[in-house]
Order: C-alpha cells, then structure tokens, then sequence
C-alpha cells in the first residue's frame, strides 16, 4: 500500500475544513431556548435522547455561540476521584492534613474563569461516580477546588434501553438537574447538513420586568404548594423515575428560578412547559402551569370597572374561567350597576370569541336579577347565542337518542 503524500494530506485538511465551515441562522427552537434559558438561570441541564440525535454537536454549537470554552468529560470513563480529588500527602499530615487535588480539566477551568462543562455519558456512570458527582453539580467543587461561578454545566445521558452497560440516574444526583428530552428537527437537521444550524443566544431579560417575574414566580409555586402540601417532596417509588425529574424542595426553588427568568425573557408557554416538567415531572409540572394560567387572568373587578375596554383571554378555557369569576363576583356583591356591567362584559366576549362561551354565565347571571332591576338591552343581543346554543344541545341530545335505538335494534 502506497504511502499517503503529504501534499495529499493537506488537501484532504482543506476538504475537511471546507465541511467543517458552517453558519448560523436565528431560528425558532423551543429545545435550544429551553437550554439557553437554563444556562443563564445558571442551573444544571441533563440532555437525555438516543445515541446520534446530536446533543453533543449541540452543545459544541451552543458553546461557541455563548463564547464559552468547552470542556467535556466522559463521566463513565472516570473513577469517583477524579471528581471527589485525589489524595496529596504534604510534609506533615498531622498539622496540614491531606489535600484533595483537583483534575486538570477543572484547574483549566479556574484558570479560564468561565467556561461550559460538558458531563457525556452520565447514565453509563457506575453508582459510585455518581455519588462523587454529587458535590460537582450541586456545589461546583472538585476535591478543595471551587469552579468560578460563570461556569456552567450540562450533561447529556441515553437512557437504559441504549445506553452500553447503563445504569439508572440515582435520585440524589437526578435531583439536581433540569431534566431536558433531546429530540431531533428534521427540518434543523437538513439544513445543519447543509451548513446552516440554528444559532443559541441567551434570551434577553428586561430589566424593568425583574421585580415583578420574581413575584409571579414566588406566588406561582407558593400558591400551589400552600393548597397541595403533598406536592412538596414526592420521591417515586419506580427507580426508573426516580432518575428522572420529580419534586423535591430543591427541584421546585429551581423551577421558580426557571419561571422568574423565562417571565422576565417573554419565554413562550412551550419553552416553559419543557423546563417546568422537566424539574419537577409532568404531573406537578402541568399543575404549576395552570396555576400560572391562573394568575395570568385578569382580575373580575378590573373586568366590570370597564367592560368596554375589557381584554379577555383567547384560550377558550381561559375565556370560560374569567367569565365565571365575573358572574362570582356579582353574586357576592350584587349590585344593578356590577350586574350591568357583567351584561356588557358578557356582551363583548361574544363578540370577539365563541358565542356558546357565555351561554352557562349568561343563564347564571341572568338568575341574580332582583326584582326592582331593569333588564338591560344587552340581553337581546345574547338571546341569540343562547337560543342557538341550547336548540344544538337539543338537537345533539335527539342525535345521541336516535343512535342508541339503532345501535339497540341492530343487536
């Protein structure tokens, strides 16, 4: 076999360079905002998704977009000193003790000041390395080294089923992350493999907003957790979710921290849905959501203060929940001039959503009239929707009848 000239060898680098040369693009990328957004509230992320969906390449891209150096380590590939630091015996061990030295990658880590560590590998770690990366995530030392605090860290697993020789997270060290399933876009991937990927920039948080996104966020889960005590600490009894995202008082500190940063980012309910579920797990996940769906809407008393200038939600449950907290109101304080005003209100929301949304708060409001109110001439404008509303659920009532008999007649 003949040897490779080294001229051939340089063109062969100029190829490879031309393959490596790519751009990048802003992009719409509910994943890589999730991440970035995680990466600035400076909490720990775990990728998890098969073998080759790309969550190294992804962290590569996202760490030359951050201008952050990299600096990746195969967790399964260490022993635990490597990350509790190794044992250095000085002149007098009675009077110093003895030292635990870091590994190099973590000296290069203070020296640099800042930088992205990359855990791979993490579910094919043995128990042991996972209980040295304890103190690694959770406090960022390594043996007496302190990471300086402009370093971040994200990990990325395969679960069991693909991982070679894996292991189950431990729930301590599955705890301290934000858990994140990694998936591929096959629109991202034709045209990263045609040179352009989606660029990660760290959102952009207003300053003005600060304040008030800590607020909402502290309301959010306090709220929630004042009416469900069990929700505090849930630890799975499966080991298979107790590697994954559950709640525990540190999981929910770092979902407030997600939702005060992804408030004050205008992050979208996606984005916030990925990073809330992946803290605390789906179910208490989807129960922070809709109390934070809760505190978003708009407040009765505002609403029948000025019915004309009246923003409702768009989300048709959303729409359906205000218009019933106006109808509570005025039954707790009935009044002509708040009955009215829940008639105009009601009035506008059939206007500018669905119309068979107001027909239950219309008949609930409608049986509040005490005998000296006059009924306002709004209500004209409603018996239409109501009429309609309730000849289709008697029609729809007939519909259902008719296909019982038939279906009884057929047997």
């Amino acid at each position: 076999m003949s040897t490779p000239l080294p001229g051939e060898l340089d063109v062969a680098g100029d190829l490879l360079a031309l393959l490596r040369d790519t751009t990048t693009e802003p992009r719409p990328d509910i994943q890589l905002e999730a991440l970035t957004l995680a990466v600035a509230a400076d909490l720990p992320v775990l990728l998890w998704g098969e073998p080759g969906i790309g969550k190294t390449a992804a962290l590569t891209q996202l760490a030359a977009s951050l201008d952050l150096p990299l600096t990746t380590v195969i967790a399964s590939v260490h022993e635990p000193s490597d990350f509790a630091g190794l044992p250095v015996v000085g002149d007098d061990p009675a009077e110093q003790g003895v030292p635990m030295a870091p590994p190099d990658w973590a000296v290069r880590l203070v020296r640099a000041g800042r930088g992205l560590l990359f855990l791979d590998e993490l579910s094919t770690a043995p128990p042991a390395v996972q209980a040295a990366l304890l103190r690694l995530v959770l406090e960022r030392r390594i043996g007496a080294l302190q990471l300086p605090s402009d370093v971040r860290i994200v990990a990325a697993a395969n679960p069991r089923s693909s991982a070679a020789d894996g292991w189950e997270l431990s729930p301590p060290l599955a705890n301290r992350f934000v858990h994140l399933r990694w998936t591929h876009d096959h629109d991202v991937v034709v045209r990263g493999l045609g040179g352009t990927w989606p660029v990660a920039t760290l959102p952009r948080l207003d300053p003005q907003l600060l304040p008030g996104a800590v607020d909402f966020a502290r309301r959010a889960v306090c709220g929630l957790l004042a009416a469900r005590a069990g929700l505090v600490h849930r630890l799975p009894s499966n080991e298979a979710r107790q590697g994954g995202p559950w709640p525990s008082p540190r999981s929910w500190e770092m979902a407030l921290r997600l939702i005060a940063f992804a408030t004050a980012a205008g992050s979208s309910r996606d984005v916030l849905s990925l990073l809330v579920r992946g803290t605390v797990g789906d179910g208490p996940g989807l129960e922070l959501l809709a109390s934070l769906d809760r505190l978003d809407l708009p407040d009765p008393e505002t609403l029948l203060a000025d019915p004309a200038g009246a923003v409702l939600p768009e989300r048709g449950d959303l729409r359906q929940a205000v218009l019933d907290g106006v109808v509570r109101a005025v039954r707790e304080r009935p009044e002509k001039s708040r009955w009215d005003a829940a008639w105009a209100l009601l009035v506008r929301a059939m206007e500018t959503g669905a119309p068979d949304l107001v027909v239950v708060p219309a008949t609930t409001l409608a049986s509040l009239r005490q005998e000296e109110w006059d009924v306002p001439a709004s209500i004209d404008r409603l018996a239409g929707a109501v009429s309609l509303s309730r000849r289709a659920d008697r029609a729809a009532e007939r519909t259902a009848v008719r296909a019982e008999s038939a279906a009884r007649a057929g047997r």
